[in-house]
């Protein structure tokens, strides 16, 4: 009996599964909530209700495998530490490109001199003093620092002499851009760089909650972390490349999928609190995206099942729109802690929210609250309105948002919080909405209820309340989410189909007729369908599904145990670990093998070859190892770009050497 526990952390719930994987079979599953303040508690909950359900010794268990959208979340709302991002070598127009700019926001980067050429060589000597001086200036600013040097795939050199600078002079954690992607395209190397710094902090406080839950369970086995294509990653090497994780949880939940739902095709959606994440599944496995994950729309290069994510879920946070508009309510992407859930922890809101609504006038404050998320306390690097703000925020569990920011600065404040994920708020959502129709029951109707009746009260542009009362508003939120889902799939299937992508959602006339329909009179009556089954997950796909299949007129498949369907991937997954080694000619009679210590050059091509060739079977399996595999097999696609000369004679250009080396878990 190989016995192995899967968890899956979500923005909401922590699901657990237990697996037998010698008879397929799943023993055990749970579900508790994710407590962001103190993930141990979530974490802690789950895995005591597993083996609770199970007879046996801790001792037994094998391996413990731990998935999250914890990292797919924060990229998608834009929640993070504050990070430095030093770019060495470039030009000052490389923060146009792959919207670094807009990813980078209001945090500090560094240009300094430096970086390499093509083939290897500096470009220009790396500035070492401006480095250290102006990191001396930004210790207290940030929280992390991600570097990235101008062909830094082909000479980590640079890189590798910033860390130590860095480190030497902040003490803070750096990641460099080429341990991340062996690709060129220094932006989006840069891009994926400052998301994985951004990072490091969120997924070191959840793996450091597993572990002492682990050890407060006597659990000694091995804990290893899904990766964003499904594959398995020890997790103190997880700590430092969080950026891996980034589709850990909807990963997860699709190899949850195959191992659960007797359909080996399929379009895969999986419902969270925070997001829907969108698959296509063939003959069981996902494809894999070739560009890189496309994540909150950034285009990163990590290596990650072909998965498109939006910030839709049961617990999106309601908008709505102050310009005219047919739809006034949207959803998403940033999530809400529904005000049913925040009554159960703390029933005295719903006095506040009685007393909101005997207000003449509806602000846009109300049923609004902010909850602290700060298990560190309050960073150093705030700017004094937001410190100040945060400070009264740690005060209690829960402060209501009229009573904390009363100015437009203020709210402003407030709303940059949230973006660094220091607070969150708590407000109306489609989990309260379900509440009021009485499909789920979980958490505190009232509470909902009170909450609808703020909502509806709010003003449209018409000046026009939203709904004539709570029932009719949670009907509209419903409604919202069916249809911001049916235009998400369809977006996701054509673009399956090679067409470009938003092809839907970009369309008026397409978007329109999933958003409201059509009238069989119409004239011009335009039907859209999906021609495949819709398999749903996610512990809200069997409430909302069932209209989203019809909507789109497909075959709906909602398998066994799919509220849990990414702890089930956690604990069926392998261990894949990818390296690529490049062979170049940058002159005459001489070969330049491009190795993670540096070029090395040989004068013969053949001897070149066969060198790149085995480095990178070599470099393959010590990662898998590393990673934590055993009883691993390696294999290598070779691609050699030569020019036909004509009379048996060509011109080498370039040799690409991709080993990919797959094994087992090493479980204990």
């Amino acid at each position: 009996m190989a016995l192995i526990i899967g968890l899956d952390t979500g923005g909401t719930f922590t699901d657990a599964a237990l697996l037998d994987t010698g008879t397929h079979q799943v023993l055990a599953t749970a579900k508790s909530l994710t407590t962001r303040d103190n993930l141990a508690i979530g974490v802690s909950d789950a895995m005591r209700q597993i083996l609770g359900q199970w007879v046996g010794k801790p001792d037994d268990i094998g391996l413990v495998s731990l998935s999250t959208t914890l990292a797919t979340n924060a990229v998608v709302e834009g929640i993070g530490g504050a990070v430095g991002l030093v770019l060495i070598g470039f030009d000052e127009d490389i923060l146009s490109r792959a919207s670094l700019a807009s990813a980078l926001g209001s945090d500090p980067v560094i240009h300094i001199a430096g970086g390499h050429k093509t083939d290897g060589k500096p470009q220009s000597k790396l500035d070492t003093a401006g480095l250290a001086e102006q990191a001396q200036n930004l210790a207290g600013r940030v929280s992390s620092f991600a570097v990235a040097g101008h062909f830094a795939t082909r000479n980590p050199e640079h890189e590798e002499a910033a860390r130590q600078i860095l480190t030497e002079h902040t003490g803070l954690p750096v990641t460099c851009s080429s341990e991340l992607s062996s690709a060129l395209g220094g932006p989006r190397r840069a891009l994926t760089a400052l998301l994985n710094a951004r990072l490091i902090g969120l997924l070191d406080q959840l793996i450091t909650a597993t572990d002492h839950t682990m050890a407060s369970l006597s659990l000694n086995c091995p804990l290893m972390v899904v990766k964003g294509d499904g594959s398995l990653l020890k997790a103190d090497i997880a700590r430092m490349r969080p950026v891996e994780t980034v589709l850990s949880g909807p990963a997860a939940s699709l190899a949850g999928a195959a191992f659960l739902a007797n359909e080996p095709d399929g379009m895969v959606s999986d419902i969270g609190g925070t997001t829907t994440d969108i698959a296509l599944l063939e003959a069981g496995m996902p494809r894999l995206s070739e560009q890189g994950a496309t994540v909150g729309g950034w285009q990163t290069m990590v290596e990650a099942a072909r998965i498109r994510t939006s910030g839709l879920g049961g617990d999106s946070e309601v908008r709505w729109r102050v310009k005219d508009s047919p739809s006034p309510l949207t959803l998403g992407p940033r999530r809400a802690v529904p005000l049913s859930l925040l009554a159960t922890q703390h029933p005295e809101i719903k006095t506040q929210l009685e007393h909101q609504l005997t207000q003449a006038i509806a602000l846009p404050s109300d049923g609004k609250f902010i909850l602290p998320v700060m298990p560190d306390g309050i960073p150093d690097w705030l700017s004094r309105s937001e410190k100040k703000l945060a400070e009264q925020a740690s005060n209690s569990p829960y402060i209501a948002l009229a009573d904390i920011a009363t100015t437009q600065v203020a709210l402003g404040a407030i709303d940059r919080l949230i973006a660094k994920g220091l607070v969150m708020q708590a407000s109306f959502t489609p989990t309260d909405a379900v509440h009021i129709l009485g499909k789920f029951s979980e958490f505190d109707t009232e509470a909902a209820v009170m909450g609808g009746r703020l909502l509806a009260r709010q003003k449209t542009a018409k000046g026009t309340e939203l709904a004539k009362d709570e029932t009719a508003l949670a009907h509209a939120v419903c409604e919202a989410l069916i249809a911001q889902s049916a235009i998400a799939l369809m977006d996701a299937a054509f673009a399956e189909d090679g067409k470009a992508e938003h092809v839907v959602s970009s369309s008026s006339l397409l978007s329109d007729q999933l958003r409201y329909g059509g009238d069989d009179a119409d004239i011009g009556l335009l039907s859209i369908r999906l021609s495949t089954p819709l398999i749903a997950l996610g512990a809200s796909s069997s409430t909302h599904y069932p209209a989203i299949a019809d909507r789109l007129q497909t075959q709906l498949v909602n398998p066994p145990h799919a509220d849990v369907a990414g702890a089930v991937g956690a604990a069926a997954g392998a261990v894949r670990q990818r390296f690529v080694v490049i062979v170049t000619q940058p002159q005459d009679g001489c070969f330049r093998i491009h190795l993670p210590d540096g070029p090395q050059d040989v004068t013969d091509q053949a001897t070149a070859l066969s060198q790149a060739r085995t480095k990178s079977a070599e470099l393959a399996e010590m990662r898998a190892r590393t990673a934590g595999a055993k009883d691993i097999s390696v294999q290598i696609d070779e691609v050699i770009d030569e020019i036909d000369l004509g009379n048996n004679k060509t011109l080498f250009l370039q040799a690409r050497f991709t080993a990919q080396a797959i094994g087992l878990p090493s479980a204990g």
